[in-house]
């Protein structure tokens, strides 16, 4: 669960980009520039790094309403085990996934992250959970995100084998599993993938 302070610094800096967008009056934008400033000043503290890089996070500041990012990842389930890929950028373990790309579905960019991060050619067969990152145990993260998991079935019976944003693709049993990428998985979204295809019920989790 995400630390209540590191909460409200999210809330008040969409707050602030929010209203930059949409307001014209100049006293109001000030206003609303102090907020942000306030925001990132308090993100930055909590993170321990340079406020120039929680700058830098929001891309879209003042560019829209304030919405979540859309995280997508995708499980492939061979029998007891489940394809994981290595992150080129910390070296560690997480279901093949990312950003959802303007223009595609949350299927269609499951699938394509998938051939990018483990050069296997899949299906979205079902959604079998929608998380608040915020909400579950996920490493803090100053950006506001909601994570689709779908359930992914092979193509063909290729080998995995990473893409450019990966150094490594294999299979791993939920009782093995390597060291995850916290900030994109927790071992409890790779279980509830197994548990989803092997329940009578087939419930989508969401918050």
């Amino acid at each position: 669960m995400e630390d209540q302070w590191l909460a409200w610094a999210k809330r008040l800096q969409s707050i602030a980009s929010t209203g930059l967008h949409f307001c014209d009056e100049q006293y109001d934008r000030e206003r609303y520039t102090e907020v942000a400033d306030i925001a990132n000043a308090m993100l930055a503290r909590l993170g321990n790094v340079p406020i120039e890089r929680i700058q830098g996070l929001i891309s879209d500041f003042a560019q829209d309403y304030a919405t979540p990012k859309i995280d997508v990842r995708g499980a492939v389930l061979e029998e007891d085990k489940v394809l994981l890929v290595r992150e080129a950028s910390d070296g560690l373990w997480t279901l093949p996934g990312g950003y959802a790309d303007v223009g595609l579905s949350a299927g269609e960019n499951v699938v394509k992250e998938i051939w990018e991060e483990a050069t296997l050619k899949v299906r979205a067969s079902a959604l079998y959970a929608v998380h608040h990152k915020a909400k579950h145990a996920y490493d803090p993260d100053v950006r506001d995100f909601y994570k689709l998991f779908f359930l992914c079935e092979r193509l063909d019976d290729a080998t995995p084998a990473p893409g450019p944003e990966t150094v490594d693709a294999g299979f791993f049993s939920p009782d093995a599993l390597p060291p995850l990428s916290r900030g994109r998985v927790v071992e409890r979204d790779i279980r509830a993938a197994f548990a989803f295809r092997d329940g009578p019920d087939r419930l989508v989790q969401f918050d």
